[in-house]
């Protein structure tokens, strides 16, 4: 059986250098959904901070929308 993953794209409306861009990551929380704030690593220096998601996904390890070994975990989250 293959291993399914869930994904979230995140939007990080408060940091003025990202602002609508969004950023695939690999999430543990199954609960969360499009309209969640999370947080998580930002950029090269894995600055965590508080975005909105925008897109979930389910897919596999070799489907992932963003390349599987390089990408970032979500490391908490709020239900909106």
């Amino acid at each position: 059986m293959v291993d399914m993953y869930y994904f979230v794209a995140v939007e990080f409306v408060n940091d003025p250098n990202v602002t609508g861009i969004t950023y695939w990551y690999l999430c543990d929380f199954k609960e969360v959904e499009v309209g969640d704030t999370v947080c998580a690593p930002l950029g090269r220096h894995n600055r965590v901070q508080e975005g909105i998601v925008r897109k979930t996904a389910h897919a596999t390890e070799f489907d992932a929308p963003f390349p599987f070994y390089i990408i970032k975990k979500i490391k908490s989250y709020k239900k909106v």
